[in-house]
């Protein structure tokens, strides 16, 4: 029996794979290889990490396949950076403000790039048999003693425990790349320990184990992430001792720990995150590490409008609603204009967080004040858009950062959004519509309000006021139909990135309160144009 083991693993490692390949080191049947002994008979050969990266990447830009699905606004800089760094199989520094998908990049990779691995069922440390050499393999599979000949960590004491036990019958699970991510964010109480593991004074007591077996060792984060790819986020937090702990796995592919005789090889793929004023700051990373992480990408935040618009419907946390496409125009127009005023402290940078919370709150803002009390799906309007003020996390540079300022600051931002959005849609009108409607504006007015629904029975609401003005309603009527016309095309481009458009589909049904806050869209209009239609004075809209 011995000898057979010996013999059926060496000819295992030392034959050609049995199988085709439908991605980097993936079996077309290998949801059907379950065992060790399954994994030996078609003569698994691992694939690394970097290398999986590289022949995914490759076997997508030949098929002209999505490579980095979910990412977008990077197509004409960061995507090229990515796909030379990954087809040279190195390891990245991602540096940008926050908010701008440096972790998202990472993870992304991680999940469609990476292949699926045969790995010991339960592992902590992705074991895979062929991890350790033949002749290692064979002692344990024949249940000796001391199978390793050399002081290498190839696998869990937990992993070699169940192939002794379990021998060709050993169970295997195959991990995605997405279970193969590790994400550490570098705090002050990160320890050396937690990136590279630790003797366990409990498993020495409990086992019964000597002080450096292998039997007493914890993995840290790095060896959690084997085969897969570990992201530390904002690296230079890290003091050196810590830095100095990540820098021969960059250099030699290997580190040890304290005084523990053995080599662990991770086989990751290692990123690292960095805001720029880190980033360029002598000595936040030590010049080795800095040097040993070969290419360093710039992200940015989003440079159009319409890649903002796209992010935000990817990216937000919505119960089922309706979203106007001119809504989102505001709220991403606030976060643009913030991120260019003097009076922001730009060091930071604004968050496309800011713009993903703010449609949040829009759309709870629509159900506290109308949907819930009337039945109907949540759809935020011009008039609700000062709800964003509690998650408009900037800070101020030129005044005094206080609550007063910043509500000030914020106010005047919407008001150039809501400005700059709403002439957008009334600027082509003529001259003589206006003049119109300002005439049956004449001892008038209408009345707007959160609370006021597009049509019901009330004498308020916003369908029986416009029976009083007969050329604004007309002026809705052709307005509404370019946003049916926007929100179409709009659709149309979130379903080619993978976006769900559910919030963002009109039908008939959803017509009165679309309408009303069109209406509300055209008001501001009003109030913006040279020389102005409209004034808006508490709560209602009156000739100018």
């Amino acid at each position: 029996m011995e000898q057979d083991f010996e013999n059926f693993v060496n000819r295992s490692y030392s034959s050609e794979p049995k199988y085709t390949e439908i991605m980097a080191g993936v079996p077309e049947d290998y949801k059907q290889i379950k065992t060790l002994g399954a994994l030996l008979e078609i003569n698994y050969k691992i694939v690394g990490a970097k290398d999986q990266l590289r022949r995914n990447l490759t076997s997508k830009m030949k098929t002209n396949s999505t490579k980095y699905p979910g990412i977008i606004g990077f197509d004409d800089d960061v995507i090229p950076a990515l796909d030379r760094a990954i087809l040279s199989r190195h390891d990245i520094m991602l540096i940008g403000q926050i908010g701008q998908a440096k972790t998202k990049i990472a993870q992304t990779i991680a999940e469609n790039l990476l292949s699926p691995m045969p790995v010991i069922r339960g592992s902590i440390t992705n074991d895979c048999p062929m991890d350790m050499p033949a002749s290692e393999l064979t002692l344990l599979l024949q249940d000796k003693q001391n199978a390793f000949s050399s002081p290498r960590f190839y696998m869990d004491s937990d992993s070699m425990e169940k192939i002794r036990n379990n021998k060709l019958e050993t169970p295997i699970e195959w991990i995605s790349g997405k279970d193969r991510f590790k994400y550490v964010l570098a705090t002050p109480d990160i320890s050396v320990k937690d990136l590279v593991g630790q003797i366990d004074a409990i498993k020495v007591t409990k086992k019964g184990t000597e002080m450096y077996e292998i039997e007493s060792y914890s993995p840290g984060q790095l060896m959690q992430a084997k085969h897969g790819l570990f992201c530390i986020d904002e690296l230079p937090v890290l003091d050196t001792r810590k830095q100095v702990a990540l820098l021969s796995v960059l250099q030699e592919g290997r580190f040890t720990t304290g005084s523990y005789p053995v080599i662990f090889e991770p086989k990751t793929v290692f990123f690292a995150t960095a805001n720029p004023i880190d980033y360029t700051h002598a000595g936040k990373i030590i010049e080795p590490l800095y040097d040993r992480l070969k290419s360093h990408i710039h992200t940015h935040y989003p440079k159009t409008l319409n890649d903002e618009m796209l992010i935000v419907a990817q990216e937000s946390k919505i119960p089922k609603s309706l979203i106007p496409i001119f809504m989102l125009k505001v709220l991403i127009r606030v976060t643009q204009n913030a991120r260019s005023s003097q009076e922001i402290n730009q060091d930071k940078g604004v968050s496309v967080r800011m713009s993903v919370h703010g449609l949040e709150l829009l759309v709870g803002e629509a159900e506290r004040t109308r949907a819930l009390s009337h039945n109907i799906l949540p759809l935020p309007r011009p008039d609700d858009i000062f709800c964003i003020g509690q998650c408009a996390k900037f800070e101020l540079a030129e005044l005094d950062d206080t609550a007063e300022n910043r509500q000030k600051t914020l106010k005047s931002l919407i008001d150039s959004a809501m400005k700059d959005t709403s002439l957008e849609y009334v600027k082509t009108i003529d001259q003589d519509v206006f003049e119109i409607i300002k005439k049956e504006f004449v001892g008038k007015n209408f009345i707007v309000s959160q609370a006021i629904l597009g049509s019901n029975s009330m004498e308020s609401s916003y369908e029986n006021q416009l029976k009083n003005f007969k050329s604004l309603s007309d002026l809705v009527d052709k307005i509404y139909q370019k946003v049916l016309s926007e929100q179409t095309e709009f659709v149309n481009q979130a379903k080619k990135h993978g976006i769900s458009s559910e919030s963002l589909e009109f039908s008939d049904n959803n017509r009165h309160e679309l309408r009303a806050a069109t209406l509300e869209l055209i008001l501001e209009g009003l109030c913006s144009v040279e020389p102005k239609v409209l004034d808006k004075k508490e709560g209602s809209y009156v000739a100018a």
